[in-house]
């Protein structure tokens, strides 16, 4: 679960295995697997930054080192 607040403020959970896609538009937009969107303060890149900690707390992903994320 990675830790994100919602416009009005308010703090919550998600599972980030129901994550599709994610977006800015300029808020940030998520999209779940059943099409559900959410906006969230958080800036895309700190969504993305929690999402691949929480796969690699979860065994999902293994580690990557910074010259394979470029190509």
């Amino acid at each position: 679960m990675i830790k994100l607040t919602r416009l009005n403020g308010h703090s919550f959970r998600l599972n980030a295995l129901f994550i599709e896609q994610v977006e800015s538009f300029p808020d940030t937009t998520i999209t779940l697997t059943n099409g559900k969107k959410i906006i969230v303060r958080d800036k895309e890149d700190d969504v993305m930054l929690k999402i691949t900690k929480f796969y690699r707390q979860i065994g999902l992903v293994g580690l990557i080192n910074d010259e394979a994320e470029e190509n």
